[in-house]
């Protein structure tokens, strides 16, 4: 029974098992994309995730594109520490409780108060409270990430808001300074929260997006 908990909610091997089923489909759908450069793109927590991807497989991916990447939780989300080992402990007996106190992380994810009110009708976003396992993986891997910044091999384009509130833009720095890549790119946005794809005002949104073409085209 703990070992299939563990690979129940261990998010390492559900994001890896999800990816090696995309790339099976890519193989057996067109053949011809294996030809093809494949970069890692990921947004926020999404951007752990091609982080742990290109960890498990340095010499797959031709570049990763990382909007916000959640290398570290910042601090103004996490629980205090002494209720962080409170709920460490009682994940072990209740892991799909939904007990960890979130703060409204559209109202600081979306600087742009018409896409903020926006947000709260997007039916594909999670709003209630994580459970409790999936939050402490969470901190478990960005806490591993964290540790493994020098490991980042890849060409790499990092995008942060100056102004968010969700993920540590000081980490995303670390990264762009630790990575062991010769090819690598830090992008700041002056007054941006974590939302950059959708939350910011359309100008600063169409920047970005021209951003990660042009870094995309300079590497393809």
């Amino acid at each position: 029974m703990p070992n299939q908990s563990k690979k129940l909610f261990d998010l390492e091997c559900i994001m890896l098992h999800h990816f090696h089923n995309i790339l099976m489909i890519m193989d057996t759908e067109n053949p011809n994309f294996r030809k093809l450069p494949s970069f890692l793109f990921g947004e926020s927590m999404g951007g752990a995730v091609a982080l742990k991807v290109h960890l498990k497989q340095p010499n797959a991916w031709n570049g990763a594109v990382l909007v916000a990447p959640m290398c570290k939780i910042a601090d103004d989300v996490v629980p205090p520490w002494i209720i962080t080992q409170i709920l460490i402990g009682v994940a072990k007996v209740l892991p799909k409780h939904k007990l960890v106190p979130l703060k409204d992380l559209a109202a600081a994810a979306f600087r742009d108060p018409k896409k903020r009110e926006q947000a709260d009708y997007n039916v594909i976003v999670y709003k209630d409270k994580p459970r409790l396992r999936t939050a402490l993986e969470l901190l478990r891997t960005t806490q591993e990430i964290e540790q493994n910044l020098e490991k980042v091999s890849l060409p790499l384009l990092i995008l942060h808001g100056k102004n968010d509130k969700v993920t540590d833009p000081s980490v995303s720095k670390a990264l762009y300074e630790k990575a062991s890549s010769s090819d690598k790119t830090l992008n700041l946005y002056e007054d941006a929260c974590h939302a950059l794809l959708t939350g910011e005002p359309d100008d600063m949104i169409l920047r970005i997006f021209g951003d990660i073409i042009s870094w995309l085209d300079d590497h393809c």
